[in-house]
């Protein structure tokens, strides 16, 4: 029997089945499972409401209702295009257990090696060199080879657990803040900032010049700041606007703040600041390097895709049924494969 409980149901459904959608695609979601419950039975008469307060309120009735199960409707801001994205994500400490339901332990390890380097990287940059990508497996495991390392970064990119730019550095991706963010504080307390307006975590946009000021803002919450005031939040120190010279520079947070031969000192860790002795070594043949078949498969895009293209058919299926356009879905952006020129690494 139809009941306004199915509309969680319905609506928990089409989330899990989407992983990650914006706002309005999650509002629009929610509407079209008011709708399909009201056509089975139009006596229920649920009325959907468009207006902040009651879709706030909605978010916090599925929460209450993944609570049981350490499950949670987060939500945070796109870095990329400045969109609200929610997902339905794990809240019980250990997120990165969640890539093994697609990647092996080793592969896992390797991952988290990234996410090392990426949130240590020097001058609060968040980003590594596609070589220094490569070359983490050494420390990880040397049974991977290149070619499996090089496919395992194309799968990160592709499945949304890592952003790659145009200059082919990997930094972090709006599915990793998203889910994987309990873990990221846990693990990276001092690299991890909050956006002194929104107080979400920070990996791209600005920061106060002053030193120990602790201001750091994402570059939608700047702009918007900026149109109101031009001084330091925290600090309040004069800003140097566009037309006057005066007034503290801000500096930048994310890939614009890498600057070139900082990966030369080493690599880095939570253990230690810097492996020295390092910048030599490079890849063996991948022949040499090239594990049996038989004890470690190098997984492929094929071979991790099968079974997931039905239910990306399933899922726009349903879209179109339900009338939900979810061109917007995808806020990380789409993997490239630029071949970034050679750097030593620090």
């Amino acid at each position: 029997m139809v009941s306004s409980a199915d509309v969680m149901r319905l609506f928990m459904q089409g989330m899990m089945s989407r992983r990650m959608v914006t706002e309005k695609t999650a509002r629009k979601l929610w509407e079209k499972c008011i709708e399909a419950v009201n056509s089975v039975d139009d006596s229920l008469n649920i009325v959907y409401h468009d207006d902040r307060k009651h879709w706030d309120d909605w978010v916090n009735k599925v929460t209450d209702a993944l609570n049981p199960l350490d499950l949670e409707l987060a939500h945070v801001h796109d870095e990329f295009s400045g969109q609200h994205v929610y997902g339905i994500v794990n809240r019980n400490g250990d997120e990165v257990a969640q890539l093994a339901t697609e990647y092996t332990a080793v592969e896992i390890k390797f991952f988290k090696a990234l996410l090392d380097q990426i949130m240590l990287a020097a001058n609060e940059s968040y980003c590594v060199s596609s070589l220094l990508a490569l070359r983490e497996v050494k420390f990880v495991d040397k049974s991977i080879s290149k070619t499996h390392a090089e496919r395992l970064l194309t799968s990160f990119v592709a499945r949304g657990w890592l952003a790659q730019s145009r200059k082919g550095r990997y930094s972090l991706s709006t599915r990793t803040i998203l889910e994987l963010q309990n873990y990221l504080k846990a693990h990276f307390e001092d690299a991890v900032h909050e956006c002194t307006i929104c107080m979400e975590m920070v990996t791209r946009g600005f920061a106060c010049n002053v030193p120990n000021c602790q201001t750091r803002l994402h570059s939608r919450c700047y702009s918007t700041y900026r149109k109101s005031r031009n001084a330091c939040p925290t600090c309040k120190t004069p800003w140097a606007s566009d037309n006057d010279g005066t007034g503290e520079r801000m500096k930048k947070i994310g890939e614009a703040a890498f600057k070139e031969g900082q990966e030369k000192r080493g690599r880095r860790t939570r253990d230690s600041d810097a492996h020295e002795g390092d910048d030599d070594e490079e890849f063996e043949d991948d022949a040499e390097m090239e594990e049996p078949e038989a004890s470690q498969p190098a997984p492929t895009q094929t071979q991790r895709g099968k079974g997931k293209g039905k239910a990306k058919k399933k899922a726009a299926a349903e879209d179109e049924e339900m009338g939900i356009e979810d061109n917007e879905n995808e806020a990380t952006p789409p993997p490239t494969r630029t071949q970034p020129s050679r750097r030593s690494r620090r």
